[in-house]
């Protein structure tokens, strides 16, 4: 039964390999709080050949949303639904709120679910992060639709212990002395592809990077390329991307850059300069091994001929994260280890006094530098201005997508990933699955876009993480910080949300907040001030 909802698709409306009806492999890759400016492609200095391959050959979205935070976005990927209509509207510590269960609901399918069910062979390797870590399985990877898994099911943990690495349905350790978890999820991911082989079956491999997520650990042979490379500091790299970006045509000129961080010195005024310019230089390494990872899964494809009709797409999971380590992180945090594997103890906390990058350290970038990362917009990771939401995505597809090159600015989430997945794969969307009611999608495909450039869209996308609010309808856009008054912008003019007219246009925010309240009703995402006590 197909879903009177999202898109109408069928095997014979899937004109994909001539004259075979070949259906396309699907490799989706996340990344792991990366900024929206911070790979090459999109205005960044990080180097990132592969990705910059994918989107020469391929399209590049400049309006593509994310869920604001881990969790949310991981869940909504996975569905087609938004966050609270999984039973994640927050994160994965259970609340007494259907919409924030913090575990994903059985009323809501997964990709793997809907494409293994027409045929597909399915498998993951990276983070999960959509389900509790207590002795349950119920909700592993190989319960919600993959037939094979290698990853954590934890949100965070050090590149070389990681908390809660998996195979199948068994926690197991690090193998090697040599273990860096980029390059474990990589080569994963590659070994699956190529033990496929020649098989005519089609497959879809979830590929879910932690990487640049804290804590700031790489290999010294990738931190060395950078080590000098932001000695200019936080300011003058704004300043940078912002007229790459500019040259590119990521972002409009009529866009004005944000101003600092008010949180945040000018970098002639800012302490620990060295030590500063280290935390970026590993974030730039951990993108750069995990393009060098990307850049093996693309030539597994490629060996086995299957580089041609595979959608690959590239995504972020949020904006740049301005989270902060208290020097000497007290508590029980499950993501960090207290030793090393070689018995060493971690040193956890933002201490300038410990150059960051090493496994016996775990530390965060800071705020400067996510400012920077989510060049030229507003806020980060947890919030719902455009530096929380925007993401860049990649779509890579040279059987289908002929206009290559270029940029797409059609306003999309990633919702539209199920809708797109089960679109091209001619899956149909069920109405029920495994004894489920399932909740109707709310994705739209992002097929016709890749033919023709565009596509009916949305009539408006919505938001919550935490109390902050938004919502877009065209241009438009209201959008409410925790504890603050809703504004208003006219992102066509102000995509950088500097002026805001929710003052002269009342009209258009009363409209906006209506219809909001109505969602927040349909989908449950309830008073944040409430949630949290529970």
């Amino acid at each position: 039964m197909l879903n009177r909802r999202g898109f109408l698709s069928s095997l014979a409306a899937a004109p994909f390999a001539a004259g075979a009806g070949e259906r396309p492999n699907i490799v989706l890759i996340m990344a792991d709080d990366m900024g929206f400016s911070d790979i090459g492609c999109y205005g960044g200095e990080i180097r990132t050949p592969h990705l910059d391959g994918l989107a020469k050959n391929g399209l590049r979205f400049t309006q593509f949303y994310n869920g604001a935070r881990c969790c949310p976005t991981r869940a909504a990927l996975m569905t087609g639904l938004y966050p609270h209509q999984a039973g994640v509207g927050h994160m994965v510590n259970p609340r007494s709120y259907p919409a924030y269960a913090g575990d994903l609901s059985r009323n809501a399918v997964t990709i793997p679910d809907v494409l293994k069910s027409s045929g597909y062979r399915t498998w993951m390797a990276g983070k999960w992060h959509v389900t509790p870590v207590n002795d349950k399985r119920h909700n592993w990877p190989t319960q919600r639709g993959f037939e094979k898994f290698f990853g954590t099911i934890h949100g965070a943990g050090s590149f070389y212990d990681p908390a809660t690495l998996a195979e199948g349905n068994e926690f197991i350790k690090p193998e090697g002395k040599d273990f860096y978890y980029t390059d474990a999820i990589a080569n994963k991911a590659a070994s699956y592809i190529r033990s496929h082989g020649k098989s005519a079956d089609p497959f879809f491999l979830y590929t879910a990077f932690t990487s640049p997520h804290w804590p700031m650990h790489a290999l010294e042979e990738d931190i060395e390329r950078y080590k000098d490379r932001y000695k200019g500091g936080w300011d003058a790299l704004r300043e940078e991307r912002h007229a790459r970006m500019l040259k590119m045509g990521v972002v409009d000129r009529k866009w004005p850059l944000t101003a600092r961080d008010e949180s945040v010195p000018a970098w002639k005024d800012a302490p620990n300069k060295e030590w500063e310019a280290r935390r970026m230089a590993v974030f730039a390494a951990m993108i750069d091994r995990m393009d060098q990872g990307i850049g093996r899964i693309t030539a597994a494809l490629r060996e086995s001929g299957k580089l041609d009709n595979t959608l690959i797409l590239f995504l972020a999971d949020n904006g740049g994260c301005a989270e902060t380590f208290p020097v000497r992180v007290t508590g029980s945090n499950p993501s960090i280890p207290k030793t090393t594997r070689d018995g060493r103890p971690v040193l956890a906390g933002n201490d300038p006094s410990i150059m960051p990058g090493k496994a016996d350290d775990y530390q965060s970038y800071g705020v400067g530098w996510a400012n920077a990362s989510n060049t030229p917009f507003r806020m980060y990771k947890h919030w719902v201005h455009e530096g929380g939401i925007s993401s860049p995505l990649i779509a890579h597809w040279p059987r289908l997508i002929k206009k290559t090159g270029g940029f797409n600015a059609e306003p999309s989430h990633l919702i539209d990933v199920m809708a797109t997945a089960a679109d091209i794969a001619g899956a149909p969307y069920p109405s029920e699955f495994s004894g489920n009611k399932i909740t109707p999608l709310e994705g739209k495909s992002l097929k016709p876009v890749f033919e023709s450039g565009k596509r009916s869209g949305y009539s408006e996308i919505y938001w919550e993480h935490e109390g902050n609010r938004a919502v877009r309808q065209g241009k438009w856009k209201l959008v409410l910080k925790h504890g603050s008054p809703w504004e208003l912008y006219d992102l066509d003019a102000d995509r950088t949300e500097l002026n805001d007219l929710a003052g002269k246009r009342p009209d258009k925010a009363g409209e906006l907040k209506r219809k909001w309240d109505a969602w927040a009703a349909k989908v449950g995402a309830a008073d944040w001030d409430q949630v949290r006590k529970t």
